[in-house]
């Protein structure tokens, strides 16, 4: 979710992890049996456990790990956790390298997981327009009055990144400020200033650009629609039902024991980031951490779309964004990105070919959660990098080569 490379070349990995996005006529009804055989003993729904596959493993389970392990090398990863499903059961759960010099990575260790949570939040906007408790396509200035002409901007907007409002992130002002103080705690107030410092990138609806801003806020209308915060609603309305024990929202930078330690070149020197302030990343309430167990559930429940009826299912697919993206007089090409039908944003997630994804990276952490509806798999994929490790999410690189082994005719490109 968060850049993880020096103020300019972050601006540029945010705006192209933003369009990943997929053909929406791939992504119909999953096929009546899955491509990758579960195998033998894999660990049902709702397991509460989170570790390494025992072995010896063979077939698909030792291909994906054998395919992890020649990424990290690769990559020169200093650590990647993995766990991949079929119809929620276990192919392969692993972890390999260290969390930090001496401490050997697990399955259960805990991590950013950034941009997760907008999949989740979108999810539970779509569950109370089913509930009747608001509607889409309502403009937000009943709950946003603060927010730039709120009467023309839509709870839609927000969710699909339509709104025409700047990101914070990408602002040069930003970066300055956020660089030399990777401890600063951030309120609402004060990244929101910098979105409503500028006009809107274009009339709202009109267009699409990525902004950290719509989901900051659209956590703020949430709770101000439901008067509930915006963690217990989602855990309400999202996690809890899907079972996500180990997904929790924190107000500070604390992450759950055991921890996956991370590490990061952003400033210059490489050093440990595990526990810079990730305040500036959403609103309060939305900034997580997870596993990866957790996230291949996650993947599979809002992949499916199991919490959601068939017509809000469509919207998460393409709420409206396919064929946006127009680079104007005002909006360069570089932010108004365009949106195909193999590619684009959704609802909270990232459609890319045939699947529905989110990729948080930011400050040292790299995840992905993807899913395969046609073939009910789930990657959920978590990396740390070592001095040399290159620019951009090694976590997507890694499910990348993952899934070219189980589901080579649907390629991962996120």
């Amino acid at each position: 979710m968060t850049p993880s490379t020096p103020p300019r070349r972050r601006a540029r990995g945010r705006v192209r992890a933003a369009v990943l996005g997929a053909a929406l006529l791939a992504l119909v009804a999953p096929s009546a049996a899955p491509a990758v055989p579960a195998p033998a003993g894999a660990a049902p729904h709702g397991s509460e456990t989170c570790a390494r596959t025992p072995g010896p493993l063979s077939g698909d389970a030792r291909r994906v790990l054998e395919v992890a392990r020649k990424a990290r090398k690769d990559l020169r990863l200093n650590a990647v956790l993995l766990r991949v499903t079929v119809d929620g059961r276990e192919v392969v759960t692993g972890a390999l390298g260290e969390s930090m010099t001496g401490v050997p990575a697990e399955p259960d260790m805990h991590f950013r997981a950034g941009s997760v949570a907008f999949a989740h939040i979108g999810t539970a906007l779509l569950r109370l327009v089913e509930q009747r408790r608001v509607r889409l396509d309502d403009t937000v200035e009943r709950w946003l009055p603060e927010v730039p002409r709120a009467g023309e901007i839509t709870l839609r907007m927000l969710a699909n990144n339509t709104s025409g409002l700047h990101d914070y992130v990408t602002d040069p002002a930003f970066g300055a400020e956020l660089t030399p103080h990777p401890f600063k705690q951030w309120t609402p107030e004060e990244l929101l200033a910098f979105p409503f410092s500028h006009d809107l990138w274009y009339d709202p609806g009109t267009n699409w650009s990525y902004s950290h801003a719509n989901y900051l806020l659209l956590s703020r209308a949430l709770e101000r629609i439901t008067g509930t915060r915006i963690d217990r609603l989602v855990r309400e309305l999202v996690t809890g039902p899907l079972g996500l024990r180990e997904t929790r929202n924190s107000f500070t930078p604390e992450i759950p024991a055991p921890v996956l330690h991370a590490f990061t070149s952003d400033r210059g020197l490489y050093e440990e980031s595990t526990f810079w302030n990730p305040s500036w990343t959403t609103g309060p309430g939305a900034v997580i951490t997870s596993t990866v167990c957790d996230m291949a559930r996650s993947a599979q429940g809002i992949g499916s779309g199991e919490l959601i009826g068939p017509r809000s299912y469509r919207v998460l697919l393409d709420p409206g964004t396919v064929g946006l993206g127009t680079p104007t007089r005002t909006c360069p090409a570089t932010i108004c990105l365009k949106q195909t039908e193999e590619r684009h944003f959704g609802l909270g997630v990232i459609v890319s070919g045939g699947w529905l994804l989110q990729n948080p990276s930011f400050s040292g952490y790299a995840a992905l959660q993807a899913y395969l509806p046609s073939k009910r798999l789930a990657i959920a994929v978590s990396a740390t990098k070592t001095a040399t490790t290159a620019d951009g999410n090694m976590a997507q690189e890694v499910a990348g080569r993952i899934a070219a082994a189980l589901a080579p005719e649907d390629p991962l490109v996120p």
